[in-house]
């Protein structure tokens, strides 16, 4: 009797409600759920602003070297009084982003998780992981690739125009390449996290490469804020060899999936 007991305490003791466990939610709960996870995941992207406020002056000094490799100067031109306060707030809300993304991509998790069978979230801490890495990996391809599109569009005007740039348009070119290139470089994980729902499967996905190397190459234009093809292509080629690898890891997903659903059907 003390046993079970003593077991009815350690089930009620779990992080999540026996319903939300096994994915059971009403559209009232869904809701609440919903909030919840926005309420955490705007507080981890404010508390990342104050960050960013504060480290302004270390940002810039490292987002401007680009420009300064290319002309030789370091110094940006304001054409308003309030140009660089905007600037100052505009760098801290991209940092508040990217400090927050750990929390956003976990809070994202914690809320598509009650659809999923149990042996499907063991994949949260790799999805959390993996897209951090890779949105980190894509920035900073856009960083380093910055010079070359400057050279490129500078190269545009015949050598016949100076280039002075203000503070407020480098900026924001520079924080939406990484922002975009980022964002472009979570294509993988969304794929595979669509096999792993069901959504779609590498069969399907492997019969598409053709209007897939079509519309990754829209993609890669319309994202890219430069448009220039340097930054086009660096960010176009990984999102094609991330289609045949999230295909790849994909077949190896699917085929456990069957194997556990299997052994769970027979236990």
């Amino acid at each position: 009797m003390i046993q079970d007991e003593t077991l009815g305490m350690s089930d009620d003791s779990t992080d999540e409600p026996d319903h939300l466990a096994k994915g059971r939610m009403t559209i009232w709960e869904h809701l609440a759920e919903f909030r919840t996870r926005l309420i955490r995941s705007v507080g981890a992207i404010v508390f990342g602003m104050v960050i960013g406020f504060f480290l302004y002056p270390y940002l810039l000094e490292f987002l401007k070297q680009p420009y300064a490799d290319l002309t030789g100067h370091s110094d940006f031109l304001a054409l308003d009084p309030l140009e660089p306060f905007a600037t100052r707030l505009k760098i801290s809300a991209y940092v508040g982003i990217v400090v927050a993304m750990p929390v956003l991509l976990w809070q994202i998790w914690r809320f598509i998780t009650p659809g999923l069978y149990p042996h499907e979230k063991r994949y949260a801490v790799p999805f959390v992981v993996s897209a951090l890495l890779l949105f980190i990996f894509g920035a900073a391809i856009a960083y380093y690739t910055l010079n070359p599109a400057l050279q490129f569009l500078q190269q545009m005007g015949a050598g016949q125009v100076t280039s002075f740039y203000t503070v407020d348009n480098y900026v924001t070119l520079i924080a939406y390449m990484m922002l975009a290139f980022g964002m472009g470089f979570e294509f993988p994980v969304l794929l595979v996290a669509l096999q792993i729902a069901g959504v779609l499967t590498p069969r399907k996905l492997l019969s598409w490469w053709r209007q897939a190397v079509v519309v990754i190459a829209i993609v890669a234009a319309v994202i890219t804020p430069s448009g220039d093809p340097i930054s086009m292509m660096a960010l176009a080629v990984p999102m094609y060899i991330f289609y045949a690898l999230s295909i790849v890891i994909g077949v190896f997903l699917t085929r456990n999936k069957r194997k556990a659903a299997a052994a769970d059907a027979t236990s």
